[in-house]
């Protein structure tokens, strides 16, 4: 059943882009440098339409699983983690530490993966001090094929926004690089660099590093652990 309705949603794309295509050929080009876009980027029949049979081919090719989601999957499993924040203007202050777990987890066969964290982090409360309280947060990461990039989105109990990023592997180094934009206040939108490095199979360390006034600073940073594991 799965696998009919995928095949159902692929026809319907490729007729779908049958028909804007057919409505186009018969309207004035506005945009010579879009249509020119458009038709190049399809396979083209001897009448320039584009070719169904070769587009779902290359769709059912661009849905399949390769090294980049192993690489994802590797990282499966229960984790304990260690984080250190850097929250203080105070360049010689202490970070804040606390812990936690995250639970990876494989989606949509193998074609994404989810992690659920939990801990504590230290916050001001209503009175001002600082308090524990409660911290989760839900990432769903996978490899997208048509971008040739690593793609990840994260939601957390701390805000209300979606954040997106996109990132490259170096499998010198075992280390992935995600480039994202924060906005925790309306127009105040803050450049992110993550890098994620695989020490090895039950080991990974996180780098958050943020970019205030043109420089760039880290802020956080999170050893992980495997579960049972030290």
């Amino acid at each position: 059943m799965r696998v009919m309705k995928t095949l159902m949603s692929l026809v319907t794309a490729v007729f779908a882009t049958l028909i804007a295509s057919s409505s186009f050929a018969q309207s004035p080009a506005t945009s010579p440098a879009t249509a020119t876009g458009a038709t190049a980027a399809q396979p083209a029949t001897a009448t320039g339409q584009p070719n169904p049979e070769e587009m779902m081919k290359q769709m059912m090719e661009m849905s399949k699983l390769n090294e980049n989601h192993k690489l994802l999957a590797d990282m499966n499993g229960s984790w304990n983690y260690t984080i250190k924040m850097w929250m203080s203007p105070d360049p010689n202050a202490q970070p804040q530490q606390s812990k936690g777990t995250a639970s990876r987890k494989s989606a949509m066969g193998g074609r994404y993966f989810t992690m659920d964290v939990t801990g504590k982090l230290q916050m001001p409360g209503e009175d001002g001090k600082m308090k524990d309280m409660q911290f989760k947060g839900m990432a769903i990461e996978g490899y997208d094929n048509v971008k040739k990039k690593f793609v990840s989105s994260w939601i957390d109990n701390m805000g209300t926004g979606i954040q997106y990023s996109e990132g490259t592997y170096d499998p010198a180094s075992k280390t992935f690089t995600f480039s994202s934009e924060m906005e925790m206040m309306p127009g105040m939108k803050t450049p992110v660099r993550e890098v994620l490095k695989m020490t090895d199979k039950d080991h990974m360390m996180m780098e958050w590093y943020e970019t205030h006034g043109g420089q760039e600073k880290k802020t956080m940073e999170i050893a992980y652990t495997r579960a049972g594991k030290k």
